[in-house]
């Protein structure tokens, strides 16, 4: 079995970044800022990152379930919840890695 990694902080990929494109981290940084900003500003238009995946926002229906606690019938109200679908080229490329 493979030993696991950490996962990169935020600092280590804007160095990452900073490094592979001979920037200043204050520049890199900012770039990821505005890309935070304008990701959830287009999110209702669905934001796509070529390559790796879109946000898009996906309607739940009202629906019934339960109080863990009580063992009582709740309704769920309907509500509109953010998601993330991964691109086809993004899962081929980190699961065929993997094997």
């Amino acid at each position: 079995m493979a030993k696991a990694t950490k996962a990169m902080s935020k600092t280590a990929i804007i160095a990452h970044f900073a490094n592979k494109f001979d920037m200043k981290k204050k520049d890199v940084a900012a770039v990821f800022e505005e890309l935070a900003t304008l990701a959830y500003k287009e999110a209702k238009n669905t934001f796509t990152l070529p390559g790796i995946g879109k946000l898009v926002l996906v309607h739940r229906k009202e629906r019934l379930g339960r109080n863990p606690k009580t063992g009582e019938t709740i309704t769920i109200p309907a509500k509109t919840v953010v998601k993330f679908r991964v691109a086809k080229a993004c899962k081929e490329s980190v699961l065929s890695s993997k094997r």
